[in-house]
């Protein structure tokens, strides 16, 4: 345990094991959290045990300990009822949805947004490692494997909300009466994978010109 503690990767599974516990007492629904827990009893120990066969930047680490942080909330108080709105306006005096003019809680859609944009650079750097696409394929398969991903979960969450059906099929499902929030959600996994690509794109291409600065002195 000590060893693991020393390097970083630990350190943050340490912190999220903290955070985890933390929010696994008295969640709002315990079924829904349940269910939304499954994601990080199979992602997690897959992390872990990968963590000496394909290893990730400490970036790439800190973004999936970001994004499964943003996930324990929505799992704690549900997605569509995570009160996101009392916190800011104590923290800033004012009602962000009253400011942007909607009415609906948003929460899912900024942590579909995150797992676009937290989750690429390590979907990039897998496949850099695996498939060594070239040329533009090195930014198109990161963002397509992250919109596949999207929607394979939207279609788990289909059928999960079919199976237990009732108040536990509608609070994992969470449209909150929203017909297209499947096709909205996913958008926002997307949008967020462009950027998080665009982004990414420009920091390896600094990264690269930096060095050649350096080479030239």
């Amino acid at each position: 345990m000590r060893s693991l503690l020393r390097i970083y990767p630990g350190q943050l599974l340490a912190a999220f094991i903290i955070w985890w516990s933390l929010l696994a007492i008295a969640p709002w629904y315990r079924q829904d959290w349940l269910l939304e827990n499954i994601l990080v009893f199979v992602a997690v120990p897959a992390l872990v045990w990968g963590y000496h066969r394909l290893r990730f930047s400490n970036l790439s680490y800190t973004l999936i300990f970001s994004f499964f942080c943003l996930h324990q909330l929505g799992a704690h108080y549900t997605y569509s009822e995570v009160p996101y709105r009392i916190w800011l306006q104590s923290l800033f005096g004012f009602d962000i949805n009253i400011v942007l003019g909607i009415e609906r809680n948003h929460y899912d859609r900024l942590v579909h947004f995150s797992f676009g944009s937290l989750l690429l650079p390590a979907c990039a750097e897998i496949l850099e490692a695996r498939a060594k696409p070239e040329k533009i394929w090195r930014f198109v398969f990161p963002v397509t494997l992250i919109m596949a991903q999207s929607e394979l979960f939207e279609i788990i969450e289909w059928q999960a909300a079919i199976h237990f059906g009732g108040p536990l099929g509608q609070a994992y499902l969470g449209t909150q009466g929203d017909i297209w929030d499947a096709q909205k959600d996913s958008f926002a996994a997307a949008l967020g994978a462009v950027l998080a690509m665009g982004a990414l794109s420009l920091s390896r291409r600094f990264a690269r010109l930096r060095a050649a600065g350096y080479q030239r002195r």
